[in-house]
């Protein structure tokens, strides 16, 4: 009964935790303690008096065991070593044999009440073969997360004593994606569909697809436009998806220096397409608003003003914050800003399996915040001090320190050693703080291998790293330059109409979005009421067969409604459904990534990664959500599809959104446009 107040932290760089009665005292509980104070390790454990049960506890520097023995304590059940054990050397898991020998009743999720029994029973008895299907089919790990270490470690273990191999990436792919970078690297595969023919199965996901994407990207460079529909929506389009399917618009601003000139640029900009502008947390300006067929013409105007892409939307370097050093400052003692720019000019462009951010201050006043960052650099009197793997975000941890007192040379060529080992060494969507605590031997092996070259690959890092230095490539510019890149951007593939469901309201003088519904339940598309008859279905022409993207979707036109049809190739396969997305009620779904799940083609809404069975429409991510499908055919290289009347499908509630939030406002007429 009650809340689980127990919380596992990192305050400042170290970990903390406390479960339990940890402040339970004498004589019903027994604290032990145990203090290394040259590592910076406290923890204290509560039992009983008998010292059978474990009550409580809290952990400072040292947070590894914090699942176990919370699990342990929530149990109940009697210990199956002495006390003593659990504080030891060898840490609680050694002693109490792992995850293994957690009683089955002991609570594994307390935000969903799952036990460990009720957990491997559905590993087992559900062929669960991924974390994923283990969070979909049980909810464990889907509330405050602070469980999923656990439930990971109850998977694994549980696929071991089943003999089965662990899908590492999906299931399309049994490999990690450290294998599969040195596989795409040593048979220099150029395509996603080339790695999945050698050396996968199925018609990948949205899981694969852009992991494989970025790879390609870190080892090859190629225009990431050329891999569009493998990609997230982001980088499809090259800008952040937005509410409503609007996008951001964020040029490079190298240091946070910017001329009047530029300035200006940027303004008439916001003022011609009337954008949202606002000052980011990395010394840049985003422009919000921009409808997807607008993106070329807005960046055309932007790299006549000396603009190039920001890189905003990608798994790649974002920005290199800085303070003004000597420049100006009185305190500073090294030229940040100078150094800020070179560092980003450097990077710029570079991908990775996750973004990737860094700041420079000119002293150890610290204004730019780099030890917060993914590599920071912090100028002393005789150089510079490099700092890594640190980063902001829910879970805070400043960075440690790898080196002192370098040159700008050295801080560079460590600098390219590391993300280089980071790129090619990580797992997909990891940052360098969470690669960091999974990388056995800490700060202490990176700095054996970036400084010490114990491995003996810095040669080969620091080639790698100039490969992509020497290829860069502003990815705006080169669509701005392409027409049939230009073509890729637009809303609708048969009519060059906007989006008319997109409404704003007024907010400080800007214009922003209005807001999403707050009932996100299932739309009156996805009742059986609703489903229209076929004898009142025609086939509509929507377009070319030449015309529509490889394994991918466009929205076409139909009178108000939007359909989202898509050209699935892997499986010479054609499918159509509702654009609308009905969690959030926006027009995205022709942008989604293909894929399959156990053979079912479905489709990743790109702004919630909700995905829907593109045969039936169920929701396969949640079941609560279904989407309206209709036939598709392909006559002389024509596409057609099977449609209702326009008026039948109005009783679909596919048209558009709730006017959210209008109760809220006086004078509705001004402040919501079409």
């Amino acid at each position: 009964t009650g809340g689980d107040l127990s919380a596992k932290l990192k305050l400042m760089g170290v970990d903390v935790a406390s479960f339990g009665d940890y402040e339970a005292s004498q004589p019903q509980a027994v604290p032990l303690v145990y203090q290394d104070p040259f590592a910076g390790i406290y923890k204290k454990l509560i039992f009983d008096a008998p010292g059978q049960r474990l009550l409580g506890g809290m952990l400072v520097g040292d947070a590894a065991d914090y699942a176990l023995l919370q699990a342990y304590c929530l149990s109940g059940e009697p210990l199956p070593v002495a006390p003593g054990q659990l504080v030891g050397s060898q840490g609680a898991a050694s002693a109490l044999g792992g995850v293994d020998a957690l009683p089955d009743g002991s609570q594994v999720c307390s935000c969903n009440n799952i036990t460990k029994g009720a957990l491997c029973a559905a590993i087992r008895d559900g062929d669960l073969e991924s974390i994923a299907d283990v969070k979909r089919c049980t909810k464990a790990g889907t509330g405050c997360g602070g469980c999923l270490p656990l439930v990971t470690d109850l998977f694994m273990a549980a696929m071991q004593k089943a003999g089965k191999t662990v899908r590492n990436l999906c299931e399309h792919f049994a490999y990690s994606r450290q294998e599969l970078f040195q596989l795409i690297q040593i048979k220099e595969y150029r395509s996603f569909d080339d790695v999945l023919k050698q050396e996968g199965r199925g018609n990948g996901c949205e899981i694969c697809k852009p992991a494989i994407a970025s790879i390609l990207a870190s080892l090859w460079n190629d225009h990431i436009v050329n891999h569009d529909t493998i990609q997230d929506t982001n980088d499809r389009f090259l800008a952040n998806i937005q509410r409503q399917g609007l996008y951001s618009v964020v040029p490079r601003v190298p240091g946070g220096e910017i001329t009047p000139d530029k300035l200006i640029a940027l303004g008439n900009v916001a003022k011609r397409y009337n954008l949202y502008t606002k000052i980011t947390g990395g010394q840049r300006i985003d422009l919000f608003g921009a409808r997807v067929h607008q993106l070329p013409e807005i960046w055309e105007m932007l790299i006549a003003a000396g603009f190039e892409s920001g890189h905003a939307y990608g798994k790649a370097l974002r920005t290199v914050k800085s303070c003004v050093g000597t420049t100006w400052c009185r305190y500073g003692v090294q030229d940040a800003v100078g150094f800020a720019i070179r560092v980003e000019n450097r990077y710029k462009g570079v991908r990775a399996p996750h973004k990737i951010k860094s700041a420079v201050s000119g002293c150890t006043r610290e204004c730019a915040e780099a030890q917060s960052k993914d590599f920071g650099l912090i100028a002393t009197e005789k150089g510079w001090n490099l700092y890594v793997c640190g980063n902001g975000g829910t879970k805070p941890r400043h960075a440690d320190l790898l080196a002192v007192d370098l040159s700008e040379e050295t801080a560079i060529r460590y600098i390219d050693r590391f993300l280089m080992y980071y790129i090619r060494t990580a797992d997909k969507l990891t940052r360098t703080s969470v690669w960091l605590g999974k990388l056995e031997g800490g700060i202490d092996h990176l700095r054996e291998v970036i400084i010490d070259d114990r491995l003996g690959i810095c040669a080969k890092l620091e080639a790698d790293m100039a490969r992509l230095v020497g290829s860069y490539q502003c990815e705006w510019r080169e669509v701005v330059r392409s027409p049939e890149k230009r073509k890729k951007f637009t809303h609708f593939s048969n009519s060059d109409a906007e989006d008319a469901s997109i409404t704003h309201r007024e907010e400080r003088g800007q214009l922003r979005p209005a807001d999403w519904p707050a009932a996100n339940g299932n739309v009156a598309a996805a009742r059986p009421d609703h489903v229209p008859q076929p004898g009142k279905a025609r086939w509509i022409p929507v377009g070319k067969d030449s015309g529509w993207p490889h394994d991918g979707g466009a929205a076409i036109r139909y009178g108000q409604h939007q359909i989202a049809v898509f050209k699935f190739d892997s499986r010479n396969e054609w499918y159509a459904c509702q654009n609308l997305c009905p969690h959030k009620r926006d027009m995205v779904l022709s942008r989604g990534i293909l894929g399959d799940e156990n053979g079912t083609p479905k489709v990743a809404c790109p702004m919630h990664k909700k995905t829907f069975s593109l045969q039936t429409g169920d929701g396969l991510s949640d079941p609560g959500y279904r989407i309206q499908t209709f036939p598709v055919k392909v006559e002389d290289g024509g596409v057609f599809v099977l449609l209702p009347e326009p008026e039948e499908l109005d009783k679909l509630d596919m048209l558009e959104r709730e006017p959210a939030g209008c109760t809220a406002c006086t004078g509705c007429a001004s402040s919501v446009s079409a």
